[in-house]
């Protein structure tokens, strides 16, 4: 059963930085890429960041460049999102996913084929 563990949310004041963290297990396939999505209440599940895990090209928002690096750790099958200057728009609940079927876009919800239970991000003003 594959399944993806998020941790790493919490609170912060504007301008802070937070990391989460996104470990998967159970895999019975190769990985694509991994990616990182936010909800905020009332709003639709938005992209913010994916990594592909073979060579490591990475994708953002337009709305997070420059603030927020994604890597990942192959041997540990965990990817990151460290999150520098925040803003109180940045607060949402961060999801990472899965993908595993090739050449799909990464910036869509539906490329991915597993989902983590989700993290709090609060950014106060």
């Amino acid at each position: 059963q594959v399944q993806l563990v998020e941790s790493g949310g919490g609170l912060v004041q504007a301008g802070g930085s937070l990391r989460l963290s996104c470990a998967v297990s159970g895999l019975t396939f190769s990985i694509y890429a991994m990616g990182w999505f936010r909800q905020a209440p009332g709003n639709e599940r938005e992209f913010v960041s994916a990594i592909r895990w073979s060579g490591g090209s990475m994708f953002y928002a337009d709305s997070v460049k420059g603030r927020f690096t994604i890597s990942r750790d192959n041997a540990k099958n965990t990817v990151y999102l460290q999150m520098n200057s925040l803003k109180p728009e940045d607060t949402a609940v961060y999801y990472c996913g899965v993908a595993h079927v090739w050449g799909r876009p990464l910036f869509t919800t539906t490329s991915y084929n597993y989902w983590g239970q989700g993290t709090q991000v609060t950014v106060s003003s």
